[in-house]
């Protein structure tokens, strides 16, 4: 291998690198599942991918399963569900979860599974922050909005989006 050779191989793996820096970056990275916040959607080392740039241009949605900076833990991040946006009202009665005055009709869920208040039994979401819960709703189950309050958006790391592994009956779309 001669000189010209060796330095085109040299650009060519920086050139890799540089773009795989960008992407992890800006655009996309990787989560893997630690707990059992957000069973039954999700389970314990599931891995995920997460889209950053899905809230550079907008907020995120009710349903929308998200990665944030752990408000209490700032080594951390959590994977949550977004149950409510700015100027809702969020509210636990009857096991049920309440948005706006209407009951929230949450499929992922499991069916009976009762959704325990912790403190406070009715928040209205400020302007820029959301409000999370953990799809699995036994009692201290989740670290989520029952206990941290709402969450500010500048929190929100990412939109997971894709489960690639486990290459079972549960690879795929989120």
């Amino acid at each position: 291998m001669n000189i010209s050779e060796a330095w085109e191989w040299i650009k060519s793996i920086l050139l890799a690198v540089i773009l795989a820096l960008i992407i992890k970056t800006f655009l996309f990275s990787s989560t893997y599942v630690m707990g059992y916040s957000m069973y039954p959607t999700l389970h314990e080392k599931d891995r995920l991918f997460t889209s950053k740039i899905e809230y550079y241009i907008g907020e995120p949605k009710r349903g929308d399963i998200i990665v944030l900076k752990a408000p209490d833990e700032p080594d951390k991040d959590y994977i949550k569900r977004v149950i409510g946006v700015s100027n809702d009202i969020v509210e636990l009665k009857d096991g049920k979860v309440w948005v706006n005055g209407v009951v929230l009709d949450e499929e992922y869920v499991r069916e009976g599974f009762y959704t325990y208040p912790y403190h406070k039994t009715k928040w209205k979401v400020p302007k820029d922050h959301i409000f999370v819960l953990g799809d699995n709703r036994v009692k201290d189950a989740s670290k989520d909005s029952r206990y941290l309050g709402c969450v500010h958006l500048s929190a929100v790391k990412g939109k997971a989006f894709f489960r690639y592994y486990p290459f079972n009956d549960r690879f795929g779309s989120l």
